[in-house]
Protein backbone atom coordinates (compact mmCIF):
# COMPACT_ATOMS: atom_id res chain seq x y z
CA UNK A 1 0.00 0.00 0.00
CA UNK A 2 3.02 2.57 0.69
CA UNK A 3 4.32 2.14 -2.05
CA UNK A 4 1.09 2.44 -4.51
CA UNK A 5 1.13 5.77 -2.83
CA UNK A 6 4.65 6.64 -2.97
CA UNK A 7 4.01 6.26 -7.09
CA UNK A 8 0.92 7.94 -6.90
CA UNK A 9 2.12 11.06 -5.32
CA UNK A 10 5.53 11.01 -6.57
CA UNK A 11 7.70 10.03 -3.58
CA UNK A 12 9.94 8.05 -5.97
CA UNK A 13 14.15 7.14 -5.25
CA UNK A 14 14.98 9.01 -7.98
CA UNK A 15 12.74 12.51 -6.85
CA UNK A 16 14.29 11.97 -3.55
CA UNK A 17 17.46 11.76 -5.38
CA UNK A 18 16.92 15.06 -6.93
CA UNK A 19 15.76 17.21 -4.11
CA UNK A 20 19.24 16.39 -2.70
CA UNK A 21 21.22 17.46 -5.19
CA UNK A 22 18.78 20.76 -5.30
CA UNK A 23 19.57 21.32 -1.76
CA UNK A 24 23.17 20.79 -2.64
CA UNK A 25 24.07 22.88 -4.66
CA UNK A 26 22.08 25.38 -2.91
CA UNK A 27 24.05 25.45 -0.06
CA UNK A 28 27.05 25.38 -2.05
CA UNK A 29 26.14 28.67 -4.10
CA UNK A 30 25.20 30.22 -0.84
CA UNK A 31 28.85 29.39 0.53
CA UNK A 32 30.32 30.50 -2.73
CA UNK A 33 28.14 33.87 -2.10
CA UNK A 34 28.95 34.60 1.81
CA UNK A 35 32.85 33.17 1.11
CA UNK A 36 32.75 36.02 -2.27
CA UNK A 37 31.83 39.07 -0.06
CA UNK A 38 33.79 38.26 3.05
CA UNK A 39 36.65 38.42 0.79
CA UNK A 40 35.51 41.34 -0.87
CA UNK A 41 34.80 43.19 2.51
CA UNK A 42 37.54 41.91 4.37
CA UNK A 43 40.37 41.71 2.29
CA UNK A 44 39.82 44.94 -0.85
CA UNK A 45 39.02 47.15 2.16
CA UNK A 46 41.23 49.86 2.49
CA UNK A 47 43.41 49.63 5.15
CA UNK A 48 43.95 53.57 5.90
CA UNK A 49 41.82 55.20 8.83
CA UNK A 50 41.28 58.75 8.51
CA UNK A 51 40.02 61.27 11.73
CA UNK A 52 39.68 64.48 11.40
CA UNK A 53 38.59 67.54 13.81
CA UNK A 54 37.93 71.14 14.13
CA UNK A 55 40.61 72.88 16.34
CA UNK A 56 40.02 76.37 15.63
CA UNK A 57 39.30 79.75 14.12
CA UNK A 58 40.34 83.22 13.62
CA UNK A 59 38.88 85.44 11.86
CA UNK A 60 42.02 87.84 10.73
CA UNK A 61 39.40 90.24 9.02
CA UNK A 62 36.40 90.61 6.72
CA UNK A 63 37.47 88.71 3.97
CA UNK A 64 40.15 86.27 5.61
CA UNK A 65 39.97 83.80 8.45
CA UNK A 66 42.48 81.29 9.58
CA UNK A 67 41.29 77.62 10.29
CA UNK A 68 43.32 75.18 12.37
CA UNK A 69 42.39 71.62 12.06
CA UNK A 70 43.45 67.84 12.89
CA UNK A 71 44.19 65.53 10.92
CA UNK A 72 44.86 61.60 11.97
CA UNK A 73 45.70 58.94 9.35
CA UNK A 74 47.55 56.01 8.76
CA UNK A 75 51.06 56.82 8.48
CA UNK A 76 52.17 57.04 4.91
CA UNK A 77 48.67 58.25 3.74
CA UNK A 78 48.15 61.17 1.62
CA UNK A 79 44.45 62.99 2.64
CA UNK A 80 42.60 65.84 0.54
CA UNK A 81 40.45 67.77 2.91
CA UNK A 82 37.58 70.46 1.79
CA UNK A 83 37.61 73.84 4.54
CA UNK A 84 34.65 75.83 4.46
CA UNK A 85 33.76 79.31 6.04
CA UNK A 86 30.49 80.20 6.39
CA UNK A 87 28.90 83.58 7.33
CA UNK A 88 25.71 84.02 9.56
CA UNK A 89 23.10 82.58 8.06
CA UNK A 90 25.37 79.50 7.29
CA UNK A 91 25.82 80.25 3.38
CA UNK A 92 29.47 79.43 2.63
CA UNK A 93 31.69 82.14 2.19
CA UNK A 94 34.94 80.77 1.40
CA UNK A 95 35.97 77.23 0.37
CA UNK A 96 40.00 75.98 0.07
CA UNK A 97 40.75 72.59 -1.07
CA UNK A 98 43.86 71.13 0.38
CA UNK A 99 46.06 68.29 -0.35
CA UNK A 100 48.35 66.70 2.49
CA UNK A 101 51.07 64.37 2.04
CA UNK A 102 51.76 61.36 3.66
CA UNK A 103 53.69 61.61 7.27
CA UNK A 104 55.24 59.48 9.59
CA UNK A 105 53.22 61.00 12.35
CA UNK A 106 49.96 59.83 12.89
CA UNK A 107 48.38 62.83 14.12
CA UNK A 108 49.13 66.07 12.36
CA UNK A 109 47.55 70.09 12.81
CA UNK A 110 47.49 72.11 10.20
CA UNK A 111 46.85 76.08 9.76
CA UNK A 112 45.21 77.60 6.13
CA UNK A 113 44.27 80.90 5.31
CA UNK A 114 40.84 80.85 3.33
CA UNK A 115 39.52 84.21 1.81
CA UNK A 116 36.16 85.07 2.08
CA UNK A 117 33.37 86.99 -0.30
CA UNK A 118 31.84 88.65 2.90
CA UNK A 119 32.01 88.62 6.80
CA UNK A 120 32.53 85.07 8.13
CA UNK A 121 31.58 83.83 11.49
CA UNK A 122 32.68 80.18 11.84
CA UNK A 123 35.56 78.11 9.97
CA UNK A 124 35.05 74.01 9.83
CA UNK A 125 36.18 71.03 7.89
CA UNK A 126 33.49 70.05 5.02
CA UNK A 127 35.38 66.68 4.64
CA UNK A 128 38.43 65.00 4.38
CA UNK A 129 39.37 61.75 1.93
CA UNK A 130 41.90 59.47 1.44
CA UNK A 131 43.87 59.99 -1.52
Amino acid sequence: MTTDLDARYGRTPARARQHRLIAIAAGIGTAVVVGAWVVWAGLFSPEATLETRDVGYDLVSDDEVVLRFEVSVTPGASVRCALEVQNEQHAIVGWKVVDLPGSDTYTRVFEERIITSEPAVVGLISECRLT
